[in-house]
């Protein structure tokens, strides 16, 4: 039982949440660049002294779920003693507690009398740190060393921060928004500090026996799901789908996710590192069952996930993973939701569109990256929402004055697909049409997912309609060209990029009252 009375415990977690909240409001207000300014594609975390989490604010699923990776590659490194008062740590390293290149965390321990009381931790997507391609996600790579600067788990001192600095195409932008993660954890400190003398162990343990009466409610059986990756790259030889196999089991209070039968990492940069998966499964489950339960390491001891090393799930180095953050993690969720829905039918709803939609664009000094909304899945409650992102990103679109003002881009069409959520008793959500038109010559790479297969529907609905990418030479529809669903091309000035992003698939078998 804990030591603290319900009440009072429930005035901690939200007090300790109530800091990560506002670290995360310090880096969107202090950022530099429109990606974490505006998108706020960021995310803040407590830890305990061992490097647990003990809250989160609610920002990023595929950051947060990962991010106690990153506090654990930290204190491997240094020892949980071996960061002093002041200090930070900072790491991307993909196969040392990272996800890609891209998210650089910032971990910094709070010390009162010389006491370790717990650390702060942040992410946050940096436009680009270097590699092929503007955006450092280049589709073609085949090696991480392809898509930027990687940097193990190291203080930040002016010295790496110089090296950092040097490898982006950007560097005045990464200096903002690297001062802003700075800012951030030392605010996280100084509030953690003031809860030296908290029960704070009563919060992990609450969080764990909340999951553990969770599962315990749940059937003891095995439920089994596959789902697809439409290609792992650009390439020929990139162009088949990638499988991914789930069993799920329930065995009392705990819970077993086998990734077992999922296929061999790709020579593309569609693979995902364990952390990205484990993240995944710790959305879909707290999704499906009861989104209540605290989000923090308590929750997760009930919970073992078997990710086999070599596969597209647990990717073993020098693999390409800048897609595996953002592609695999929404696919590998889509499979933890569908075996969940047998599990618990009335709560989990149809596939959302599967895919954050990836847009980076580049030209002389200047990179912009953007996810793009889609159609979330038809509910057993409800219909799918329009135009929102879903599942494991939680970023918000970049508005339009912001992305004129920025780039030499100008946005000629942004709105709903209409006709593309699936029919159902509950109909999916509709996908977006947008259209930018470059001002200047441009390199673009476009990642993203669900242009073959569909977002499924469940109990008896329909499939979302899939995505599409198109280039309209000159902005002529009669010079349009259909894009892979993963490529880097080069625009002119003049010309528009279309993306149709994919609808959600429908909830319960159409009637006359449904389309």
């Amino acid at each position: 039982m804990s030591g603290l009375d319900p009440a009072s415990l429930q005035v901690l977690i939200f007090r300790l949440t109530g800091v990560a909240e506002e670290m995360g409001a310090v880096l969107r207000r202090s950022a530099y660049s429109p990606n974490i300014k505006e998108r706020a594609d960021c995310s803040a975390a407590l830890f305990t002294p061992d490097g647990e989490l003990l809250v989160q604010a609610e920002h990023i699923p595929v950051h947060l779920g990962s991010m106690p990776a990153s506090v654990a590659a930290a204190i491997a490194a240094f020892g949980a003693d071996g960061v002093g008062p002041g200090e930070q740590v900072t790491l991307n390293d993909p196969f040392a507690g990272g996800t890609h290149l891209n998210d650089l965390t910032l971990v910094m321990p709070c010390w009162v009398d010389g006491r370790l009381v717990g650390w702060a931790a942040n992410r946050a997507h940096h436009a680009d740190v270097g590699g092929a391609a503007p955006g450092s996600i280049p589709p073609e790579a085949t090696e991480v060393y392809q898509e930027g600067l990687r940097l193990p788990p190291v203080r930040l001192t002016a010295e790496v921060e110089a090296v950092l600095l040097a490898n982006s195409r950007t560097p005045e932008e990464r200096r903002g928004d690297l001062d802003a993660q700075v800012g951030a954890n030392r605010l996280g400190v100084e509030r953690l500090a003031a809860f030296a003398e908290a029960p704070l162990g009563e919060v992990t343990a609450y969080g764990e026996r909340r999951m553990r009466a969770t599962l315990a409610a749940l059937p003891d059986r095995s439920w089994s799901f596959t789902d697809v990756l439409d290609s792992c790259g650009p390439t020929p030889d990139q162009q088949h789908p990638a499988r991914i196999a789930l069993t799920l089991t329930v065995d009392g209070e705990q819970a077993t996710f086998d990734f077992t039968g999922t296929d061999a990492q790709r020579r593309g940069n569609v693979n995902a590192v364990e952390a990205v998966t484990v993240s995944a499964v710790a959305f879909a489950l707290r999704a499906a069952t009861d989104p209540g339960i605290p989000a923090n390491g308590g929750a997760m001891r009930p919970v073992r996930v078997v990710a086999p090393p070599g596969t597209v799930v647990a990717a073993r180095p020098p693999a390409a993973v800048g897609a595996g953050n953002v592609e695999v993690s929404q696919r590998v969720a889509d499979v933890c939701l569908g075996a969940l829905a047998e599990a618990c039918a009335d709560r989990v709803g149809a596939a959302g569109q599967g895919t954050m939609n990836n847009l980076l664009v580049g030209g002389p000094g200047w990179v912009y990256y953007e996810t793009v909304a889609g159609g979330q899945g038809g509910r057993p409650s409800g219909p799918g929402m329009s135009g929102v992102h879903t599942a494991m990103t939680n970023t918000k679109n970049t508005p339009v004055e912001a992305l004129e003002r920025h780039y030499p881009i100008r946005v000629m069409r942004y709105r709903l697909r209409r006709g593309s959520g699936g029919a159902g008793r509950h109909p999916g959500g509709e996908g977006i049409e947008r259209d930018l038109l470059m001002l200047e010559d441009v390199t673009v790479s476009v990642i993203t997912e669900r242009r073959v297969s569909r977002p499924w529907g469940l109990a008896g609905g329909e499939p979302g309609a899939p995505g599409e990418n198109w280039l309209l030479g000159g902005g002529d529809e009669s010079r349009a060209e259909r894009l892979p669903d993963k490529c880097t091309v080069r625009l002119r000035e003049g010309d528009v990029l279309r993306m149709l992003t994919p609808g959600g698939g429908g909830w319960g078998a159409p009637n006359s009252l449904t389309r």
